[in-house]
């Protein structure tokens, strides 16, 4: 039997070995702390829930799905980014529905690169943004993000043969993994740079509302307000918890969101129509609920970095997204990998190995705040055992 070449991108998994070590690890009778992957544990907000419910019984939601039937929703999105950015979006020609933003990240590079071209992408970075340009039979950049530099690419050092061949580059702050935030004015500065180089910019967007600070995250869409270049990414899945849902949503250049469009077209019908019907009642309705969500995890933050520094493990304190993004204490520092997998086989307590995330995370882990403080403290007892032994 033979399969397509590009399969063999992916045949190198961090997070499928990683799995398979949590498996392990609980078939060895180990009490599993999973704190590698960002879904959150929280509820999905009542009213959410009820509009879904309701949905269900109306026999008229049950069928496909196709794009005029999802105006409600597109124009909850469109008021929801005019209610926020003061940017005036037209939900018919700006606005896509998708099946998370993921489905937006994995799809589009299918209508911007042609084999061989490039794309520019964060080092470390979101695995599912590589995964859709080696789909397209495109070639990666890894633009590396520093501790030094704030986690921000240093677009002056991108060699002229890279860009040359480049379409497309890829953001996405507040940034996971590294927690990262970047200001209105390096988003212009990277579609200036856009512009110059004839890019597609690409906005990552899931962490808008994970920041533990008054500083609101501004949208690539400030820094393109004509819409010349860019586009970004919604979901659901981390402001209202809304990950298995799978709702999102694009929004931005209207001749990127026509191409995105044809793409999805054959591929996927929309999601349910009782989903979307929530996500707009989410949109529209559940602002206060986000800020009891961004509480839970900031306490959680707090006590995890206070937990960690205790037993001598020096970590920032992240100011955005539902991680921490700890340089790994010696003798692991180049060993993310090998330190993950140990940790969870000898004490259940499960990381995500900076390795995965792309060369530039290699020295660190990822953890994930998806549990309660206790739990988190208990973790914390586990991992100065694991590094005490």
């Amino acid at each position: 039997m033979k399969f397509a070449d590009r399969i063999q991108n992916f045949q190198a998994n961090v997070f499928a070995d990683m799995d398979q070590a949590k498996r392990q690890a609980l078939d060895a009778g180990q009490s599993l702390i999973d704190l590698s992957l960002g879904s959150s544990d929280l509820p999905v907000a009542a009213p959410i829930l009820e509009t879904i419910s309701q949905s269900l019984q109306d026999p008229s939601t049950h069928g496909y799905l196709l794009f005029h039937g999802t105006r409600s929703f597109r124009q909850a999105a469109a008021t929801w980014y005019e209610r926020r950015f003061g940017l005036s979006v037209d939900p018919e020609t700006e606005v896509l529905p998708l099946i998370g933003s993921q489905e937006g990240t994995a799809h589009l590079p299918l209508a911007i690169l042609n084999p061989g071209d490039i794309a520019l992408l964060q080092d470390p970075g979101y695995p599912s943004h590589s995964g859709g340009v080696y789909l397209a039979g495109g070639e990666i950049y890894g633009m590396p993000l520093l501790a030094e530099n704030h986690f921000l690419p240093i677009f002056s050092e991108i060699p002229t043969p890279v860009l040359q061949k480049a379409r497309m580059m890829v953001l996405s702050y507040p940034h996971n993994p590294t927690t990262a935030i970047a200001s209105l004015s390096f988003f212009q500065e990277a579609v200036q740079f856009c512009q110059a180089h004839d890019l597609v910019l690409v906005h990552d967007f899931p962490y808008v509302d994970f920041v533990f600070s008054a500083q609101s995250m501004p949208s690539i869409l400030q820094a393109d307000r004509d819409r010349q270049c860019a586009i970004e990414f919604f979901t659901c899945s981390k402001s209202y918890s809304m990950g298995g849902f799978r709702i999102g949503y694009a929004i931005g250049n209207a001749e990127l969101i026509h191409s995105l469009r044809k793409i999805k077209a054959v591929v996927d019908f929309n999601q349910y129509q009782g989903i979307l019907n929530g996500a707009v009642t989410a949109l529209s309705t559940c602002d206060s609920d986000i800020q009891a969500t961004l509480s839970i995890f900031q306490k959680r933050r707090d006590v995890f970095v206070s937990a960690l520094q205790k037993i001598g493990w020096s970590v920032p304190s992240p100011t955005a997204t539902m991680y921490i993004w700890a340089p790994l204490p010696e003798p692991w520092q180049q060993q993310s990998v090998q330190f993950c997998k140990q940790l969870v086989h000898q004490t259940g307590v499960a990381a995500s190995p900076g390795a995965g995330f792309g060369p530039s995370g290699e020295g660190y882990v990822r953890f994930a705040l998806v549990q309660d403080p206790p739990t988190l403290a208990t973790a914390v007892d586990r991992i100065a055992a694991f590094l005490h032994t």
